[in-house]
């Protein structure tokens, strides 16, 4: 007599595991017993597996590199932030990208809040719209957040005659 495979079986049990074992695809005979013990991966996109989180400090200093390479922005930041910031400046790796910019990340979106110095004899008007757009462009492209608004308020104008601030040297 033969033997055939009872009828509840499957005829290949390599390819096709019995009820409530996980399934190998393309797995071969010989492979099924190594697939079996290997963690099973997950499917679908990568991308969609897990969550990144960005850091306000993080849009913050892309917002502010953003602002300042437009042309006609002076400086970043008001009066007092400027003050400290000048001598932040002068201690070996203490420029602040982030001086006048506040940003609130959410998930998906971020708001940001900007204090710029323009220089004399621009349009505020066209100054803010290219820091505007820059600032958009910058953060949506780094970080995939959607920007729906940019605040700019312009606290000063530095007048072509006017000298930096800087503090007096306290040793001489």
């Amino acid at each position: 007599m033969s033997e055939t495979a009872p009828r509840n079986r499957p005829e290949n049990p390599a390819t096709e595991p019995a009820t409530g074992t996980p399934k190998t695809l393309g797995a071969g005979p010989g492979m099924a017993a190594a697939a079996a013990d290997r963690p099973r991966r997950g499917g679908g996109d990568p991308a969609v597996r897990g969550r990144t989180t960005i850091a306000d400090g993080v849009v913050e200093k892309i917002a502010g590199m953003a602002a300042r390479d437009v042309v006609g922005v002076h400086a970043m930041g008001g009066g007092l932030a400027r003050t400290f910031g000048v001598v932040r400046d002068r201690v070996p790796g203490g420029r602040s990208v982030t001086r006048g910019v506040k940003a609130e990340v959410g998930e998906v979106q971020t708001a940001l809040d900007l204090e710029i110095v323009v220089d004399y004899g621009v349009s505020i008007a066209d100054v803010a719209r290219a820091v505007r757009e820059n600032v958009i462009a910058a953060v949506e492209r780094m970080t995939g957040l959607e920007v729906v608004e940019v605040n700019i308020a312009v606290s000063d104008v530095k007048l072509p005659d006017e000298e930096e601030e800087s503090p007096e040297p306290r040793l001489q």
